[in-house]
């Protein structure tokens, strides 16, 4: 039985890995850098070792501090999360020389599974069917241009050490294929010290659907069913399910058959995924498999009742699998959100910062029956640094149903609250509202056909705004009381407290009257257009100061984001964003003559998106520069991110070079006005 496992990870992950072998009574350890001296998965373990600078290069990449680390701490296991060294032979065959056990697969199944090129070829030995492509190394773009002519666009170039949507770009023309190449080779030599790149066809319109296998050193393997990972940006998942809206019963079958028998074929002895691209007529295409834990597995967790990594450990220890295929039973249905540190309404660009306020949703089982889950990394006070994944936490849903996992799902984001950095969180609840996800119907494709000018928020229903403009009439009319009692004890007097405001939100006006009952307040609005006017009955322990306001109105729960601003309140509220303006009548009266703030004209600069390193500068100063030509590449977050001209200009300064670092708004270079 392992005794002490060094988790070789940091974040989110490593948390999850501390958290089971704490159930299992195995001791653990933590490796840190600089930047992740007081996280969290520090002062959980047992032990921790600092191992390097902040970069991952200098320190969760390099293999002789992990190494070190472990004989120092005398850990006879090693788990190693995901990403980092997690598919590393040469980690894993270390390991084996000093006789600690890896928590991951053989190295056969590493190297083979870990190569997308090799992987390929393997799997159609197994009588898996696979994507048509070019499966052969490409040595510069020129030859990459050919091949995608060969191919036919559109075509998928991918690293093949990749993962994660690392080193990944989907290119349409010689153009995309050309600049993709390159910026495919970048990314995979920063994440993967391997810049080998191969191109497949792209098939449009897919469904992602992976399928989970677990398997012994004795021999066993099984599946434990499907996920449904189709939404996606940049190639990186953003929200998982388990099982697949999508498929049925006899391809479910069909696919884990596939899986297990390429899993078979390299004698894969531990968690890992199978994944594949399944078109609307439901052909199902091997895409690659991942030799380590996923992020996403706490879906499949959810609906089978099986700790992924309890087995993992159980499995490097040497024991048989105590479960077999037809004990594996779908109960349920579990939804997944990735919660990031990244700004929606700036294209999703990477936010770092301190988080001044972090408090996620309780998890356990609602008074619904739905069970809520937060696999995260942080704290309050903590920070969220440019050095690695912007992930802040996996915010997990179950439920008997679909339905009601995607309420219980739209409930918690609402809880959810997080201030200090960007944050995703109203794109996933827009997603969670959206009609066509209610559906299932899903492709990789969802985003850019929903969103393709980017996301800038959603307007509100007209229920939800009436019931966000009769909340914040409440709201004011409670800081007013509070002001007025204190005022009163000061003077001896006590000001009149409104009862009837107006209040204008998304260019609606609403005339609103409250009223005191019985432990609640009976609250009526009118819009304008209503013959009759509207009663609300809510109740709510709110108190001015807090952010998050929960309420009951007319016995439903109902619960919102708010932060102060003049006249009013900032709310956030399944996507939307929205400025609520509370008045007295006069002061609206008022307000419709006031002149509008100017907003600053910037189109003549192009400012860094976000806080990054310019990698490379592509223009040169009196250049004449096309719509859409690329001006620059900016590093963020392990990523590269490609900054274009939005209009036809000549550049006539460049304030910024390679290697610079630049905070958010920083000038790269300015265009003649």
């Amino acid at each position: 039985m392992i005794k002490k496992i060094l988790i070789a990870n940091r974040g989110e992950i490593a948390c999850r890995v501390i958290k089971t072998a704490r159930k299992m009574g195995v001791k653990t350890v933590a490796v840190y850098s600089d930047a992740d001296k007081d996280a969290l998965h520090v002062s959980m373990a047992d032990e921790s070792v600092y191992i390097g600078a902040s970069a991952a290069a200098e320190s969760y990449l390099v293999m002789d501090k992990i190494l070190a680390a472990i004989k120092d701490t005398g850990a006879d296991a090693v788990h190693p999360g995901y990403g980092f060294l997690s598919e590393n032979k040469d980690f894993a065959n270390a390991l084996k020389k000093i006789g600690v056990a890896f928590i991951g697969p053989n190295v056969l199944a590493i190297e083979a599974m870990g190569d997308k090129i090799a992987s390929k070829n393997l799997a159609i030995d197994a009588g898996v069917s696979c994507v048509p492509g070019h499966m052969g190394l490409i040595e510069d773009a020129d030859e990459a241009v050919k091949i995608a002519n060969k191919v036919g666009y559109p075509v998928m170039i991918k690293a093949s050490a990749g993962g994660g949507g690392k080193g990944m770009r989907v290119a349409y023309t010689d153009e995309e294929a050309r600049e993709g190449f390159q910026s495919s080779k970048n990314e995979a030599k920063s994440a993967f010290g391997d810049d080998r790149i191969f191109i497949e066809k792209f098939i449009e319109s897919p469904r992602h659907i992976e399928i989970q296998v677990l398997g012994d050193k004795h021999g066993n393997i099984i599946h434990l069913g499907e996920r449904e990972c189709s939404i996606q940006r940049r190639n990186q998942k953003v929200i998982e399910e388990a099982p697949s809206p999508f498929l049925d019963e006899a391809t479910r079958e069909k696919m884990g058959a596939e899986a297990i028998a390429l899993a078979a074929i390299v004698d894969y002895d531990s968690a890992g995924t199978v994944e594949f691209i399944v078109d609307k007529d439901m052909n199902f295409y091997f895409l690659e498999m991942n030799t380590r834990l996923q992020v996403e597995h706490p879906v499949t967790e959810l609906i089978t009742g099986v700790d992924l990594v309890e087995q993992m450990i159980r499995v490097a220890g040497g024991e048989k699998l105590s479960l077999k295929q037809k004990d594996i039973k779908l109960t349920g249905w579990a939804i997944e959100s990735r919660i990031y540190a990244e700004d929606p309404y700036r294209n999703f660009l990477p936010s770092i910062g301190r988080l001044s306020r972090y408090r996620p949703p309780a998890e356990g089982t609602t008074d619904s029956g739905a069970v809520v889950r937060n696999d995260t990394g942080v704290y309050e006070g903590g920070e969220i640094s440019m050095f690695y994944d912007p992930m802040i936490a996996k915010l997990c849903t179950w439920g008997e149903d679909r339905s009601i996992a995607t309420h219980a799902m739209r409930r918690a984001l609402d809880n959810f609250q997080i201030t200090g950095v960007g944050h995703n969180i109203p794109f996933l609840s827009a997603v969670m509202e959206h009609d066509r996800f209610e559906r299932g119907d899903l492709t990789t494709n969802y985003i850019a056909e929903e969103f393709p000018e980017g996301f800038e928020g959603v307007s509100l229903n007209a229920g939800h705004r009436r019931k966000i403009a009769c909340c914040a009439a409440l709201m004011a009319q409670m800081v007013a009381q509070r002001s007025a009692n204190a005022t009163g004890v000061l003077q001896g007097h006590k000001r009149p407290i409104p009862t009837d405001l107006s209040v204008e939100i998304e260019g609606m006006q609403y005339d609103v009257h409250t009223q005191r009952t019985n432990g609640s307040y009976l609250v009526t609005s009118t819009d304008g257009t209503d013959k009759a006017a509207i009663e609300l009955e809510i109740s709510s322990g709110w108190y001015p100061g807090q952010s998050l306001v929960s309420a009951i109105i007319d016995n439903e729960p109902f619960v919102f984001n708010a932060s102060p601003i003049p006249e009013g309140y900032r709310v956030k509220y399944r996507g939307a964003d929205v400025e609520v303006k509370v008045r007295t009548h006069v002061a609206a009266k008022l307000a419709k003559i006031m002149p509008e703030k100017v907003i600053a004209d910037t189109s003549n600069l192009l400012l860094c998106p976000m806080p990054g390193v310019i990698v490379s500068i592509l223009v040169k100063e009196g250049d004449e520069v096309q719509d859409g030509q690329a001006l620059a590449v900016v590093e963020a977050m392990k990523m590269e991110n490609t900054l274009r001209a939005e209009k036809k200009s000549t550049i006539v300064k460049i304030n910024a070079g390679p290697g610079d670092n630049l905070a958010v708004d920083e000038v790269i270079m300015e265009f003649e006005s």
